[in-house]
């Protein structure tokens, strides 16, 4: 076989191999005896060009340590040819440790497009043969990872990775290195399909080298903060750019960030699920954050607060994100704050309300506390992405006097702040996440300014949403119906306030959960008070299918039966009558033998059909998970944790009026009640919560939950609700709702949530529109 998978490594490769490390190879080398051992680090598909006629491209990676190998690319394609390609696709996995023999070295035609070895092998025909280490085998067994170099000790099974100091560098060597961030660039589009993102480091041995790294996804790129950071580079190739060395990302490229701060805690910034971190990592960024806190000679950081600011000033601000507005294609407004206030006046910039999303309320004394800020250009794309609440760094924010709207004769400039286009300088938008340590200070200083209570100015800035209190009744889309006197409250006002309370506010939808409607009817015990998804047609027709298998032939203990032909010529529907009810639309049938969609359509016209099945002679519901009635597509469900089925007497008592009820007794069953159940994602400018919408949500739509389940007009009839409420495609057009919420805690794992829940409201022409 020309694919050998090693179990006894010493005695399954010959000896006469010599091996010769991938940066040796060229085009001139003696191939005869020599072998190339490398890891799988990426694996093509098989591609069959004609009838047992196959080629297959890999890419392997030298094994041995790279800073004892020559200078030259250490990773090389393969190309494998015929039955030798079909089996290679089966037998060898990605990360499988290889030894290729018997290949032809040739010219790489795409090594100017991935960087890798200018030549590559190819192999073909009966002298070509490859020993596979399949890794899990690599990973566990010391004795089989490898014949051609000394066995080393197996001192842990997690992967070890060797790192190279940057005045080690060579051309041509991909290596992994650690390095403290002097300049960086965030990631900006390329003409093509990548993001390229560019960063300068430095380590102890003060050498500085520029790194540029080229990803589609932009998760895929380095998270830096700030000049400081420390980054973990893997993979990356040196090579010689402009008379000195540079690094570029290669094929399996990864990088994980940390905070440059000495005593921050080591949390990595990273997008990859799992990676490897060891003790000696941590030692490396903690002696690396020591070196770096002692050099004078390294940049400092150019950030300043908004109190410090003067015209003509380049820095990087910190900042929360109060309200965004796109101006035009070019431009984008962001209106942020840092809790400072500028000493110079500042520029207001007009912007029509439906265009702003977030607050804009500005009052009494606060005129020099949010910053206008202008994003322009390849900024744009970011910053309408920007969720109003963020905390960002914006890098090299230019601030620019203006006589926008200064008053005549008074001699002084406002200051507008200008994101110019490109990324000179390391020009861009960053998003923090709330736990970053550099927020700590700047979250302080915003949760003092909140907590003023002398300060009115500063809670209509975070509790007041824009025009919407005073906002023109017509356009309100919901009213409310319950008999309190609470005056309308700010949603951030409503998250402060200890539960149970209730609120009276006034907010838009952002969204709600499920998208699919129907997916929000539910069905719910009011005794037992679990609550579950309605059953889909499929689950409940194979039940139903499953219950024909068991149907007994003989049903003698009915007194009334009729037997129906069904669509299949050896198979009868039984209907049986017992005396419920009277006879005609009144009556109530059990049907035993039928499937879901033949008791649907034999239903029409009925009281109801109550699906059964034959046991001992006698009859019985089906399992609970399939409807107890049935009237169309009108379908009652029993509670399987509450009921307690009957057996169905023959010839049974007289009984009152039939409804949902009687018939739920005198089968056993405790009925479950259909229910919606939507989660909306509510913003008023102040902030942004989730509520419920349960109990009231038949008010809330003035449709009943039983009858929407069976009607498709009044599902479409909410969806079109929750469309205006929240236009598809992210419209700003969405209307205010006047909203009763009450806040409440659940306990759950011992920690209590706080949550909210819509009451008493209802939707305007809901009512109307139901009865069409």
């Amino acid at each position: 076989m020309p694919i050998h998978v090693v179990t006894d490594l010493r005695a399954e490769v010959p000896s006469h191999l010599k091996k010769v490390p991938i940066p040796q190879l060229n085009r001139s080398s003696a191939v005869l005896g020599t072998c190339v051992k490398g890891k799988v680090i990426k694996k093509y598909p098989l591609v069959s060009l004609e009838e047992d006629d196959y080629v297959l491209k890999t890419v392997i990676q030298e094994h041995e340590d790279q800073l004892s190998l020559p200078p030259g690319s250490t990773s090389i394609n393969a190309i494998l040819f015929g039955p030798l390609a079909k089996e290679f696709s089966k037998t060898v996995n990605q990360g499988d440790l290889v030894v290729m023999a018997g290949f032809v070295v040739g010219r790489s035609p795409t090594a100017q497009k991935d960087g890798l070895h200018p030549c590559n092998l190819q192999l073909a025909g009966v002298d070509a043969c490859i020993y596979v280490y399949p890794s899990s085998s690599t990973g566990s067994s010391t004795s089989t990872i490898s014949a051609l170099t000394p066995v080393p000790s197996a001192e842990t099974t997690k992967p070890k990775y060797t790192y190279v100091a940057l005045k080690d560098l060579k051309a041509g060597m991909i290596v992994n290195i650690y390095g403290v961030v002097t300049f960086f660039k965030q990631p900006f589009r390329t003409k093509g399909t990548d993001y390229c993102s560019t960063l300068k480091i430095t380590d102890q041995s003060d050498i500085k080298l520029g790194c540029t790294i080229f990803s589609e996804k932009l998760e895929d790129h380095p998270q830096i903060y700030k000049i400081g950071d420390i980054v973990r580079l893997h993979r990356v190739k040196a090579q010689f750019f402009n008379g000195s060395i540079n690094m570029v990302s290669t094929l399996g490229f990864s990088v994980v960030t940390f905070d440059g701060t000495v005593g921050s805690p080591m949390v990595p910034r990273t997008c990859s699920r799992s990676f490897h971190f060891s003790d000696e990592d941590r030692h490396t960024v903690e002696r690396l954050r020591a070196w770096a806190a002692s050099q004078s000679a390294l940049p400092s950081m150019s950030s300043a607060l908004l109190s410090s600011v003067r015209p003509r000033m380049y820095f990087d601000l910190t900042c929360q994100l109060l309200a965004k507005a796109v101006m035009d294609s070019s431009c984008t407004l962001l209106r942020v704050w840092d809790g400072t206030r500028c000493a110079e006046p500042l520029l207001n910039v007009s912007v029509e309300p439906e265009a702003l999303e977030g607050s804009t309320a500005i009052t009494g004394g606060r005129d020099n506390l949010v910053a206008n800020v202008l994003a322009y250009d390849n900024h744009v794309e970011v910053a309408r992405g920007l969720k109003p609440g963020s905390y960002l760094r914006i890098y090299n924010l230019h601030a620019i006097s203006q006589s926008g709207d200064t008053p005549p004769g008074s001699g002084t400039g406002h200051l507008s702040f200008h994101l110019h286009g490109g990324t000179a300088y390391g020009r861009g938008i960053r998003v923090l996440p709330e736990d970053s340590p550099d927020l700590q200070e700047l979250k302080r200083t915003l949760e003092s300014l909140r907590s003023d209570p002398n300060d009115s100015s500063l809670v209509e800035v975070w509790c007041t949403p824009p025009e919407s209190f005073d906002s023109d009744p017509e356009n309100i889309a919901t009213e409310l119906t319950c008999d309190h006197t609470l005056s309308f409250v700010p949603l951030a006002c409503v998250k402060k306030a200890t539960p149970p309370e209730g609120f009276h506010v006034r907010a838009q939808l952002r969204s709600y959960q499920p998208e699919r409607l129907h997916q929000a009817l539910k069905l719910h015990c009011p005794e037992c008070r679990t609550l579950q998804d309605v059953p889909d047609e499929e689950t409940v027709s194979v039940l139903f299918q499953e219950a024909l298998r068991g149907t007994e032939s003989s049903r003698e203990a009915w007194a009334h039966t009729r037997h129906l032909d069904s669509s299949d010529p050896g198979r009868k529907i039984s209907l049986h009558l017992p005396s419920y009810g009277e006879k005609g639309n009144d009556e109530l049938i059990f049907v035993e033998g039928a499937t879901l969609e033949e008791v649907c359509r034999l239903s029409e016209g009925q009281r109801g059909m109550i699906p059964v099945k034959s046991s001992d002679r006698k009859l019985t519901l089906l399992d609970l998970s399939t409807p107890v009635l049935i009237h169309g597509s009108k379908r009652l469900y029993g509670c399987k944790r509450c009921s307690q089925v009957k057996w169905l007497e023959p010839e049974p008592e007289e009984r009152g009026e039939l409804n949902d009820r009687s018939i739920a007794e005198m089968l056993g069953v405790k009925l479950l009640q259909y229910v919606f159940l939507l989660k909306l994602e509510l913003e008023d400018g102040s902030g942004s919560l989730d509520a419920l919408l349960w109990k009231d949500a038949e008010s809330f739509f003035c449709v009943p939950a039983s009858d929407a389940a069976a009607n498709q007009k009044m599902q479409d009839q909410i969806k079109q609700t929750m469309d205006r409420f929240s236009p598809p495609g992210g419209s700003l057009e969405r209307p205010w709702l006047d909203l009763c919420l009450r806040s409440y805690t659940v306990e759950e794992s011992g920690q209590q949530t706080v949550c909210y829940q819509i009451f008493n409201t209802v939707t305007r022409g809901a009512e109307h529109s139901s009865q069409l």
